[in-house]
């Protein structure tokens, strides 16, 4: 994809894609490692991918990890999460995270869907 043609969310994808494979280039014992680690926690279990997925969203946005909300948001819909999944999931976030979180839902997390979906925009 042209960097002219990508819209915020597909940008900051691939900055971090980006930004990951200089870190492994650098690092690569230790980038194994943690990748080897997060590709195990995100295998599928007795939690779906799908299920992790709606997880490591709630807990990005209490975090408010800006780029890990993009790509687990990503992850979600690549396992076809529903729009009414992952709000309920950020409503967990609110609960614990308070306005941070449901700030997070209502700007990032919103325009984020709205251009990873651009043929169904969230009203």
């Amino acid at each position: 994809m042209r960097e002219q043609n990508m819209n915020v969310t597909e940008q900051v994808l691939r900055e971090y894609k980006e930004g990951l494979g200089a870190f492994t280039k650098k690092m690569p014992d230790l980038a194994g490692h943690y990748n080897a680690f997060t590709e195990a926690c995100f295998k599928e279990g007795a939690l779906s991918q799908k299920q992790k997925h709606l997880m490591a969203l709630s807990i990005s946005m209490v975090l408010q990890d800006e780029y890990c909300m993009i790509y687990h948001l990503k992850g979600c819909l690549d396992h076809h999460c529903s729009e009414e999944e992952i709000f309920e999931s950020a409503g967990v976030a609110a609960a614990f995270g308070g306005g941070a979180a449901m700030s997070q839902v209502v700007t990032l997390v919103q325009n984020s869907l709205n251009d990873l979906r651009p043929s169904n925009p969230v009203q």
